[in-house]
């Protein structure tokens, strides 16, 4: 079975289903995962989506804050959500598809603006759910499992716009960096957009503060799909659909596209 998937921070689920929907007329991806949805799970407006032809999903949401969801065509069962550092938030949701991949969905914490947990809880509460999530990932290794979400690190020195000036800028920092390596290396996971596009700059963020964000392109890749290394060959077609940043009230955030011959 082949099928493409996408993951998109939303930013409002509920303001933003314009785009969401156009996302699925006009892309048509198999599984559509969305974080920061910022809505109860009985709010999504699931009857649109319904509509093209998404008759599952599984979600974990709350009013105003967080929450993520997996839109799917193929058929799909819910396969656990955990609360990571146990900070009472929805950032993780996992779907089971009917061919066996089970599908992770992650909104990893922000962290706040100061990269210091002494004086920024918030970049305490990061810390503390990647490595939350590498303990888990290190006592059950997943097999033929797909991560993807906002982890809101960008790992590489070509994932930013300028390496030197955002290397004390929280979602590049080092402490960052080796904390989701450890992640990745815990559940071995593959990074399969860099897999397919391996060198150059790439981002899937770009701030709401830049005037012209286009032209500036001062972006950072947040965004990820990973896989194990057991269907990791089996992906390819990964690219950041870029065009969506500039849609009509956008997300700051643009969806990343993955596709998997299993």
């Amino acid at each position: 079975m082949s099928f493409t998937l996408a993951t998109w921070n939303i930013n409002s689920v509920r303001l933003r289903e314009p785009i969401v929907c156009k996302l699925l007329e006009e892309e048509a991806p198999d599984v559509l995962c969305l974080q920061e949805c910022k809505s109860p799970v009985d709010k999504i407006p699931m009857e649109r989506f319904h509509a093209l032809g998404y008759t599952h999903m599984v979600a974990r949401g709350q009013k105003g804050y967080n929450g993520v969801a997996i839109l799917s065509k193929i058929p799909m069962i819910e396969a656990g959500a955990e609360d990571h550092a146990n900070l009472g938030h929805a950032r993780h949701i996992a779907g089971k598809l009917e061919n066996g991949v089970t599908i992770h969905n992650f909104y990893v914490p922000a962290g706040g603006d100061k990269p210091d947990r002494e004086i920024n809880e918030k970049f305490g509460q990061k810390l503390d759910y990647l490595t939350d999530m590498r303990d888990a990932f290190r006592a059950d290794a997943p097999e033929k499992a797909i991560l993807v979400g906002d982890l809101n690190i960008a790992p590489r020195e070509d994932d930013v716009w300028d390496h030197k000036k955002l290397l004390k800028i929280v979602s590049h920092t080092p402490v960052e960096i080796e904390h989701l390596a450890q992640v990745q290396d815990a559940g071995k996971w593959v990074d399969i957009t860099r897999q397919d596009i391996p060198d150059g700059l790439l981002y899937s963020w770009w701030s709401y503060r830049a005037k012209d964000w286009d032209e500036a392109d001062k972006g950072r890749r947040l965004d990820h799909v990973w896989a194990t290394p057991d269907i990791s060959a089996s992906a390819h077609s990964s690219r950041v659909m870029r065009a969506a940043r500039g849609w009509e009230q956008p997300s700051d955030h643009a969806p990343v596209f993955a596709t998997f011959d299993l």
